[in-house]
């Protein structure tokens, strides 16, 4: 399999080490390819309940033609062995409340610029929903669609979990567990058309539902109404 058109000699290196890992530990059942634009940047955002989410979604880019770039909260980067391997393929560390949170921004907007893909966890970090559906999300990743008019593509997970527990450290990779990817139709966002805290707490709100939707799809049942918050321990609508 040829590598993506945009990979830089480090990142391939990285992948000929992590694809046979991962696939040793799971097995990939992938589908919506057909939704992932290669004629521009683009955003995809995907769900997140445990620390091997970053490199599954990158495996689900990469053997489709992208070689993301990672964005992830800065902590991930000094993971052993994981922050390691997102620093060398270029990964965008995120530090959330300071000026270098904006600079991470920045420098994914620069990489859309280029028509690069960016890969981005909208709710910040693991999920705490009891049962693993997405959380009430952060707005970094509509401002930054908002800014760049970038088409934001919905991804769901799940199986990766079982390899690697929410904030577990030890992985299970026997037996194989499958791990399901699926891309969605990029979320329409035409409708807001200037940056605000009221527009980007709606696009939040959009892109969270469209990967909900794809997660209960994957995992056969229904989704629960509104997004769990951690900060009161309660679903809220946005």
């Amino acid at each position: 399999m040829p590598p993506p058109a945009r990979s830089t000699r480090t990142y391939r290196s990285v992948a000929r080490l992590v694809r046979p890992a991962l696939l040793a530990m799971t097995r990939p059942d992938w589908s919506g390819v057909e939704h992932l634009p290669t004629d521009r940047g683009i955003i995809v955002a995907v769900n997140h309940m445990t620390n091997l989410d970053p490199l599954t979604a990158a495996h689900f880019l990469w053997d489709n033609g992208f070689a993301p770039r990672i964005m992830g909260k800065d902590s991930l980067f000094r993971v052993p062995v994981l922050g390691r391997l997102l620093d060398a393929i270029g990964a965008i560390p995120v530090q959330r409340g300071t000026a270098a949170g904006a600079r991470s921004l920045d420098a994914a907007a620069e990489a859309l610029g280029r028509g690069e893909c960016v890969l981005v966890f909208p709710e910040g970090t693991l999920t705490r929903d009891p049962d693993l559906w997405p959380m009430r999300a952060k707005t970094g990743t509509a401002r930054l669609a908002l800014a760049t008019g970038a088409p934001v593509v919905p991804v769901a997970q799940w199986g990766a979990h079982r390899v690697l527990a929410p904030y577990g450290k030890v992985l299970k990779p026997v037996p194989r567990k499958t791990s399901s990817v699926v891309a969605g139709a990029p979320v329409d966002l035409t409708d807001l058309s200037k940056t605000s805290a009221e527009t980007a707490r709606v696009a939040t709100t959009r892109i969270m539902a469209a990967i909900t939707a794809q997660l209960a799809e994957l995992r056969g049942e229904s989704a629960p109404t509104g997004f769990w918050d951690p900060r009161t321990q309660t679903r809220v609508d946005s």
